[in-house]
């Protein structure tokens, strides 16, 4: 998409000034999407047990929710599984989105994606993140050494610690 801005060029001193904004014509623009209560709630960093262990040397490996504000409508997630990188080469690394699937007392708050040509599940739980797969070996090509973003992982109070 390509904008021209053409005008004329007027030096002369009489020239109208507009001092008050409010005099000036209203445009239109989009107003920010609201998130859903769903997505609000899991807007957070969630992280394998073995972020705990970290200063010990233990791999881990996190997930970090944001909110797509570029989607339609306020029901999507960004997800970026992200694994440490401060003493070691990262062995998982992942970029999406996902959708509102449902919600409910039983089983949380659920969102679904496709990921290597297998739907993708995010169960949202008490501070908790359950990945999993219809197919579970999907989900290890986005990580080496036989590891895999499926699994269990927990809310951070804070924001995660990359380094």
């Amino acid at each position: 998409m390509t904008a021209t801005l053409t005008g004329c060029n007027n030096t002369s001193s009489t020239s109208p000034v507009v001092n008050d904004p409010s005099s000036l014509p209203s445009i239109n623009t989009p107003k920010a999407a609201t998130l859903s209560p769903a997505v609000a709630s899991v807007i957070g960093d969630y992280v394998s047990s073995g972020y705990a262990k970290r200063e010990e040397g233990y791999d881990w490996v996190a997930v970090l929710i944001t909110a797509n504000k570029s989607a339609h409508g306020t029901e999507q997630i960004n997800i970026k599984v992200r694994a440490r990188s401060d003493i070691k080469k990262p062995t998982c690394r992942f970029d999406g989105q996902a959708t509102l699937m449902g919600q409910d007392n039983a089983h949380g708050i659920i969102f679904a994606t496709t990921a290597n040509d297998s739907k993708v599940f995010l169960q949202f739980k008490g501070g908790k993140l359950i990945i999993d797969s219809e197919d579970q070996y999907a989900l290890n090509y986005y990580c080496s050494g036989g590891g895999s973003i499926v699994g269990d992982y927990q809310k951070l109070a804070g924001k995660i610690e990359l380094n």
